[in-house]
């Protein structure tokens, strides 16, 4: 296992980027908003709150907020949840609902799992171009606005144990399109997400958490996400994440009585828009509730 994530982890550092999707640096933290299979895998009811401020300073740049909760039954054999997604960037807004359900079985005696989900939701997107600034009063698009909604439907696959997980999912199979003006267009694109995490320890006090996540989309590069994160006397976790070719950043995650974490992400751009911003804001909000048993053991890793 550790050999499979170590070959993931540096095979991303030969490949290029481009943003499709929303943007999230804490990706570890929320994997239920790309991978239905994770629901339940924290072994608690958990629920995530995060919100995103994108590249500071420029005018429309993206804002997103993500919450999700999920939690097991059935003796861990399953796993059900839902998040829900807001985002906006320049005249375009979307809201998505989904739910998430998966099964999973134990592979061994160390207790890994395999797990296989999928999703089912609906997203709204609206587009707003009556106060855009264009040079073309031609543009088909020019003073319009409209709305829509469409279903949709996902799945993916997560294996995971105490110190490590690989994942990979297709959070929406539907490609979504609209005609306006006589016009069609595809609002909704199809992303594959391969996600992976190990945990060495260091020592009794020092662990080292590598991670990264990788979208593609057909036709677009492909984006990479790494974060190498240190967790210090299970409390405090302090790291570097690098989006390839984008951006660099710095993040801090602190874990209170093992039920509740509060986190910050900072990353700035590397690229040509560094010149238009002040870089991009993240906080994060985690609740655990844990059954009492397990209120005494080592905090999940992820």
């Amino acid at each position: 296992m550790r050999k499979l994530f170590i070959a993931l982890f540096i095979s991303s550092a030969f490949s290029s980027f481009g943003q499709q999707d929303e943007q999230m640096s804490l990706y570890m933290y929320n994997p239920l908003y790309f991978n239905p299979a994770y629901a339940g895998s924290r072994d608690a009811i958990s629920a995530v709150a995060l919100a995103r401020f994108q590249w500071v300073g420029y005018k429309g740049a993206p804002m997103s907020q993500w919450f999700s909760a999920h939690a097991p039954i059935l003796r861990k054999s399953m796993g059900i949840g839902g998040h829900v997604i807001n985002d906006q960037i320049g005249s375009r807004t979307r809201t998505s609902a989904y739910l998430d359900v998966n099964s999973s079985i134990q592979l061994n005696k160390k207790q890994d799992r395999l797990a296989v989900g999928i999703t089912g939701g609906f997203d709204a997107m609206g587009y707003d171009f009556s106060n855009s600034t264009v040079i073309d009063q031609t543009d088909p698009y020019y003073g319009s606005s409209f709305s829509t909604t469409k279903p949709n439907i996902g799945a993916g696959i997560y294996y995971y144990g105490k110190k490590h997980y690989v994942g990979f999912s297709v959070p929406r199979l539907f490609e979504s399109k609209i005609e306006v003006n006589n016009l069609l267009e595809k609002i909704t694109k199809r992303h594959f997400f391969v996600s992976a995490g190990y945990v060495f320890d260091l020592n009794s006090v020092f662990k080292l958490k590598p991670s990264t996540l990788i979208k593609y989309t057909p036709n677009a590069p492909i984006t990479i996400d790494a974060n190498l994160s240190l967790l210090m006397y299970d409390k405090l976790w302090t790291g570097l994440m690098y989006r390839f070719h984008e951006a660099m950043g710095v993040n801090i995650v602190y874990n209170i009585k093992q039920t509740f974490s509060v986190g910050y992400v900072y990353d700035f751009p590397i690229n040509g828009l560094r010149s238009y911003q002040s870089g991009s804001h993240e906080i994060l909000l985690q609740y655990d509730i844990k059954p009492k048993k397990q209120a005494l053991t080592s905090p999940r890793y992820f």
